[in-house]
């Protein structure tokens, strides 16, 4: 028995000793999810080990089929492209990668600096590289904090217009830039972008077919709560989805968010998207590896559920 195959046999048995009644992982490990559930490198080491391809065999062994990988960007070009290779022949859609790694804890979308807007938009050039190598289509955007200095009127307008610059750059590859409103009150105090209604405005004002919303479900209900009619009317400007319960930034489960509503509602909605799973395990080693794969599980949409 190699490694991979006690991996996959002691996750089991960790599951079927944690979790009584509850194994259908254990039973068909293979079952895809319904919705398109995407983890990240480092969330299933203890069951797959450190080897990032490894990881990704695992997961597909779960169900999962989509990843994403927030500093892809910072990765060696031979590392990208093996990746890459691997998701092809996995089946697995690659989700966001992070487009302003660190540049968006500035000022730059919303203020005058000349030279702050020509490097995003510098910035932006060297991502599609990136994104074209690794077969992603979504390019996580958050225009970075709130200039005092400049009314919001002035910050709103400044913002659009670098975002339809933007998207002159990513629109001809195929990209979407996908803006992510983050909330303040926890995370990231003094971000410009952090309501969702604000992010559907800004995209109306764009206009283009390269900028949309990413929902970070996690964000917004610290920031507005009103899930799913926000989600509902913000609907034709959301592209992608991320999730995380609060308090805590674990799986669903271990906060307040309804998920298993929530999904429900994607589900009849017919996203067929990419969900992705930006938090931290709650528990510790393989048990807690187990109880964020059981958390979707016994949340994810049943698939014969009408649309």
């Amino acid at each position: 028995m190699d490694r991979r195959q006690f991996s996959l046999g002691s996750a089991a048995a960790v599951l079927s000793s944690t979790l009584p009644g509850r194994n259908a992982l254990a039973d068909n490990p293979s079952q895809p999810f319904t919705l398109n559930y995407a983890p990240h490198f480092g969330m299933f080491t203890h069951s797959a080990g450190e080897d990032l391809l490894d990881q990704l065999r695992f997961a597909a062994d779960q169900g999962f089929r989509a990843w994403e990988d927030n500093p892809m960007k910072d990765r060696s070009a031979e590392q990208q492209t093996a990746i890459a290779k691997e998701m092809e022949r996995l089946g697995i859609q690659m989700g966001v990668i992070s487009a302003l790694k660190g540049v968006w804890k500035a000022v730059n979308f919303a203020g005058d600096d000349q030279d702050v807007r020509a490097q995003i938009l510098k910035t932006m050039r060297g991502i599609v590289d990136v994104a074209r190598r690794v077969n992603a289509t979504y390019l996580t955007i958050v225009p970075g904090l709130a200039d005092p200095k400049l009314p919001h009127e002035y910050q709103m307008a400044n913002c659009i217009d670098l975002l339809q610059r933007c998207c002159d750059v990513v629109e001809p590859h195929g990209l979407v830039m996908v803006l992510e409103p983050l909330n303040r009150k926890t995370n990231h105090p003094g971000v410009l972008l952090h309501r969702s209604p604000q992010a559907y405005l800004i995209c109306k004002a764009v206009a283009r077919p390269s900028c949309k919303i990413l929902f970070d479900i996690y964000h917004q209900q610290i920031t507005e709560g009103n899930l799913i009619p926000n989600i509902d009317r913000c609907w034709d400007e959301i592209a992608y989805f991320q999730c995380g319960d609060n308090p805590g930034r674990r799986e669903p489960g271990t906060g307040e968010i309804n998920y298993r509503n929530v999904f429900a509602f994607l589900h009849r909605r017919g996203f067929g998207g990419v969900v992705g799973m930006e938090h931290k395990n709650a528990g510790q080693g393989l048990a807690g590896e187990m109880a964020v794969i059981q958390a979707y599980r016994s949340i994810d949409p049943a698939p014969n559920v009408s649309r």
